[in-house]
């Protein structure tokens, strides 16, 4: 397996072992039969992490980019937290654990893309449980899309069904639609999303930021 030299050994703010773990996550190649694209895993983890979001998997952006959220959906997310990009990009306060850490290709039907694949299983399957282990300081989950619902809520519910229902699950899950312009209607349908919930969130991450 290949590894990325130009990280260091030990990464800042992460213990030895989540180092490590990070550094073999990175050189996963297992799924590279199954993607159109090289195997190029993209999360952001460390030991002193409080708040965690648990997204779908890259877009093909993302992949050629490398930074995860460095688009319009990074932009309204980190509108709806209410956060810089230098607290976002701070491994320190957000992990970012995608469910699956490559780009999973596009859907096409017709000749037409229909929108990315879903996340390759086996991200979660062999890594998930290890690296969250190793984030003990996590206090606060973000669950973007219906995937991280199944693993995170251990649910079927719809994201409108779990944001309906975020009471719940406050203070330490919050369900989000994922914040694409793909879904500008669904946010002009529920309105109460933005100035209900919203609010609450910014309240919830700057208490955990600034602590």
């Amino acid at each position: 397996m290949m590894t990325d030299t130009s990280r260091p050994a030990i990464e800042p703010n992460c213990s030895t072992e989540l180092s490590e773990l990070l550094q073999q996550i990175r050189a996963c190649q297992q799924c590279q039969a199954e993607l159109p694209l090289p195997p190029k895993p993209i999360l952001q983890a460390s030991s002193q992490a409080r708040i965690l979001i648990a997204g779908q998997a890259p877009g093909v952006k993302t992949h050629h980019k490398g930074i995860p959220f460095d688009d319009a959906s990074g932009e309204r997310l980190r509108a709806w937290l209410n956060v810089s990009r230098e607290q976002f990009y701070d491994p320190a306060r957000f992990a970012i654990v995608p469910m699956g850490f490559c780009f999973p290709g596009t859907i096409e039907r017709n000749g037409k893309k229909q929108g990315d694949k879903p996340p390759r299983p086996e991200c979660a399957a062999t890594w998930h449980e290890k690296l969250l282990a190793l984030m003990p300081q996590i206090e606060l989950v973000l669950v973007l899309g219906q995937y991280a619902i199944e693993y995170h809520l251990h649910s079927k519910m719809t994201v409108t069904q779990a944001c309906e229902q975020w009471q719940h699950y406050w203070p330490n899950v919050i369900v989000l639609p994922h914040p694409s312009p793909r879904n500008n209607l669904w946010l002009k349908q529920h309105p109460e999303f933005e100035r209900v919930l919203i609010p609450k969130i910014r309240s919830r991450i700057a208490a955990l930021l600034n602590s």
